[in-house]
């Protein structure tokens, strides 16, 4: 079962990604804390991960350009989100994708899907 690491704080709509992602097909797993992210990629072995670009305790596009940089995660497929069009700054940083909130979750799923079950 490929694993996915979702990155939103909003408990809310974590919940609804789980949901949905699960319903797919996939594990989806999440950072023990916000300083272990990296740590935690490595460990769980995500194919992808879904960042919101405004977590509260941490920059998402920040830690893309560390993703990037990280020689193990660099190729790891990254999917960007937000309310606010981050779209050519999130691909210009490194993103695979950016998904514009709110998005419907088909949009989600074909972004997903089209990479992941090749």
């Amino acid at each position: 079962m490929p694993k996915i690491m979702v990155l939103e704080d909003e408990p809310m709509l974590y919940e609804l990604l789980q949901d949905l992602l699960k319903y797919e097909g996939y594990e989806v797993v999440k950072p023990s804390a916000p300083d272990e992210i990296l740590n935690d990629m490595h460990t769980l072995q995500p194919v992808a991960v879904l960042i919101d670009v405004h977590l509260k305790e941490i920059n998402g596009l920040d830690l893309l350009d560390r993703i990037r940089q990280d020689e193990q995660l660099r190729d790891t497929y990254v999917v960007m989100s937000s309310g606010i069009d981050y779209q050519r700054e999130s691909l210009q940083r490194g993103a695979d994708s950016f998904i514009m909130k709110p998005y419907m979750p088909d949009e989600l799923l074909r972004l997903l899907n089209d990479k992941i079950k090749q």
